[in-house]
C-alpha cells in the first residue's frame, strides 16, 4: 500500500459512520477500511441516546435530502433488521391536536406528509378515543409506516459486517490531529499515527472540529441541545398502541415532548430541548469551559439565543421543574402523574448553526481533496443512515475515482 495503513479511514463509530463503512466495503471489495471511534464502545452518543423511532418523514421539506433519505431509510432500515434478525415494530405514529388553534397546523402537516408520499389517515376526536383510549385529542392523523427499533444494536451489527469483510473497528481512538496532503491523510490517534489514502468523517457532536482540523473552511458551529426523557413504569407499558406526538409549533426548532413505545416493551416520555453546557453534557451540571467559550464567541450562537430566548427559558424551566414537564404530557395524556415519570437516559443533539444564526435543518456534507465530511446529520439521521451512507459512497466513487465491483 505504498506506506499507507488503510485505503480509507472513517472517523465516527455512530450509525452514519458505520453505515458508510459497511457500504464502502460492499461496493469496493478489497478496500482496506478503518473506523475510528473515540469512545471505548460504539454508538455511545446520538446513535445510542435517541428515541429509537424509525421516522417516516412527515415534517421535512419536500424535495430536501431529509425527506428523500428518510423515505428511503424506512425501507432500508427494516430490510437490514430483517436480514440480521434485529427486532423492530411498525406501530405507527399518531399526531394529535389538543387545542383548536393547532388544527390548521395539523392540516398543513397532513398535506406535507401526503406530498412526501406517506400513507397517512385523518382521525377525528371519536376515532382517536377509540384507537387510543388514554389519549385526548380533538383531531389527528396516523402515519402508518413509523416504527421503533434499537439503533445501537443496528450500529453494532453494521460494525460486525465491516469486520467480517476485513475492516478494522478501532475504539478508544480519538483523533487529535488531521493533516491532509496531495498524497493522503495522516491522523494522530493517541500515541499512534494512522495514514490513509482518503478520509470520511461522520463525527457527530465533533463534526465541525474535525472538519476544521482537516482544513475545511466552515461557517458554522455545532451547538449541543440536551433532550431529557422519562420512562413510565411497568403499569403504563400498554398505555398507548402507537407513538403519540403533539402538533409541533413552527416557531420552535424541535418537535415537542411525545410518548414513545420502545422496542424493549416500555414507554418513554420526551424529549424536551435545553441548551447543554458541554457537547457531551448529558447531565444538567455537566459543563465544559472550552465548549462554552467556543459557543459564546460565535456570533451565530448569540443570535440563536436572542431569537429563542423566551422558548429557551421555558424549556429550561420545564427541565428544572418536573411538574412543568408533566404538564406538557398531560395535554394529550391527562392521566399521567408525577409518580409515573422515572429518570431515563438523556441525549444530546448536535445542531449546526450558521454564522448568521440560522439553524441548519437539512443534511450538510463538505469536501476537501482527500476527504468527505458529514457536517450536519440531525434527526432523522438514524433512520436515514443507510441512504446517507449510500450517498457518500457514490460521492466517493466520483470524487476519488474508485471503481465499483
Amino acid at each position: 500500500m505504498a506506506g499507507f495503513d488503510f485505503d480509507l479511514a472513517v472517523i465516527g463509530g455512530g450509525i452514519v459512520g458505520l453505515s458508510t463503512a459497511m457500504q464502502m466495503t460492499e461496493r469496493f471489495p478489497g478496500l482496506s477500511v478503518a473506523v475510528l471511534e473515540k469512545e471505548p464502545a460504539l454508538a455511545r452518543h446520538q446513535t445510542g441516546r435517541n428515541s429509537g423511532v424509525i421516522h417516516a418523514g412527515v415534517y421535512y421539506q419536500p424535495g430536501s435530502l431529509k425527506a428523500r433519505f428518510c423515505r428511503e431509510g424506512v425501507e432500508a432500515t427494516i430490510g437490514f433488521c430483517q436480514e440480521h434478525a434485529i427486532p423492530y415494530e411498525q406501530c405507527g405514529k399518531l399526531l394529535v391536536a389538543t387545542e383548536p388553534e393547532e388544527l390548521p397546523r395539523m392540516a398543513a402537516l397532513y398535506e406535507r406528509a401526503k406530498t412526501n408520499g406517506l400513507d397517512v389517515e385523518r382521525l377525528d376526536q371519536a376515532e382517536i378515543a377509540r384507537r387510543e383510549p388514554h389519549i385526548r385529542g380533538i383531531g389527528g392523523f396516523l402515519v402508518k409506516t413509523t416504527g421503533i427499533v434499537d439503533y445501537a444494536r443496528i450500529a453494532r451489527q453494521m460494525a460486525n459486517v465491516v469486520a467480517d469483510r476485513g475492516g478494522a473497528i478501532l475504539t478508544s481512538s480519538e483523533v487529535a490531529r488531521v493533516e491532509e496532503t496531495p498524497e493522503g491523510v495522516t491522523l494522530d490517534v493517541g500515541k499512534d499515527r494512522i495514514r490513509a489514502r482518503h478520509l470520511i468523517a461522520a463525527a457527530g457532536l465533533q463534526a465541525d472540529r474535525i472538519a476544521r482540523m482537516g482544513g475545511l473552511a466552515t461557517d458554522f458551529r455545532i451547538v449541543p441541545f440536551r433532550g431529557e426523557y422519562f420512562r413510565l413504569g411497568p403499569d403504563k407499558s400498554a398505555i398507548v398502541s402507537h407513538l403519540i406526538y403533539p402538533i409541533p409549533d413552527p416557531a420552535l426548532p424541535f418537535l415537542g415532548v411525545h410518548l414513545t413505545k420502545m422496542i424493549g416493551g416500555y414507554v418513554t416520555v420526551g424529549p424536551n430541548a435545553v441548551l447543554a453546557f458541554a457537547r457531551e453534557g448529558y447531565g444538567f451540571g455537566t459543563a465544559s469551559v472550552h465548549d462554552l467559550r467556543e459557543m459564546a464567541t460565535f456570533a451565530g450562537f448569540r443570535k440563536v439565543i436572542r431569537d429563542n430566548l423566551k422558548s429557551g427559558i421555558a424549556e429550561m424551566a420545564n427541565s428544572l421543574v418536573k411538574s412543568r414537564y408533566l404538564a406538557l404530557c398531560q395535554r394529550y395524556c391527562p392521566e399521567l402523574t408525577l409518580a409515573d415519570l422515572s429518570p431515563y437516559r438523556p441525549g444530546v443533539r448536535a445542531q449546526a448553526v450558521l454564522a448568521d444564526g440560522t439553524m441548519v435543518h437539512d443534511f450538510l456534507i463538505g469536501e476537501t481533496d482527500r476527504a468527505i465530511h458529514v457536517l450536519n446529520a440531525p434527526s432523522p439521521a438514524a433512520t436515514s443512515a443507510i441512504p446517507i451512507g449510500r450517498h457518500i459512497t457514490r460521492l466517493a466513487e466520483e470524487k476519488f475515482g474508485w471503481r465499483a465491483a
